[in-house]
């Protein structure tokens, strides 16, 4: 029998909405443009820490995003096919994944009151309240 540990970690809201899914974190920047197959929601960026895993219907944990405008478009893409993440959890939001996620209308939280990349594991169970500006996990322990 297993048991479950929940924590709530703060932050200030980017792109407003609520989320639930499964955590994938990664301590690394991302490009959408060229980093990932918005075809599939794979991760195709050569070494990059989720590289061939699936980031579709996840709540993406990360660092920030990186690479070009282009990034944006190709969000909002995922989003029309149904390959994006639920939600985004960002430790420093900026521009492309920002415009990406309002345009997309993908929950962004960022700036949290503890590294979310250090706080939280691939598969916890994350409940995400923009609005709140929180950030629930539970994990099976």
């Amino acid at each position: 029998m297993s048991a479950n540990t929940t924590f709530t970690l703060k932050g200030r809201k980017i792109v407003t909405g609520k989320a639930q899914g499964e955590a994938i974190v990664t301590k690394e920047a991302i490009s959408f443009n060229g980093g990932v197959d918005n075809m599939t929601g794979i991760v195709t960026e050569p070494g990059h820490e989720l590289e061939g895993r699936n980031i579709t219907g996840k709540v993406l944990v990360f660092q920030t995003g990186k690479g070009s405008t282009g990034g944006s478009y190709k969000i909002y893409d995922m989003v029309s096919r149904g390959t994006a993440p639920v939600a985004f959890v960002q430790v420093k939001p900026e521009g492309v994944t920002t415009i990406g996620a309002i345009i997309g209308n993908i929950p962004v939280v960022a700036e949290l009151d503890q590294d979310p990349t250090q706080a939280i594991v691939d598969g916890d169970l994350i409940e995400l309240d923009a609005d709140a500006g929180t950030v629930s996990v539970t994990r099976k322990i």
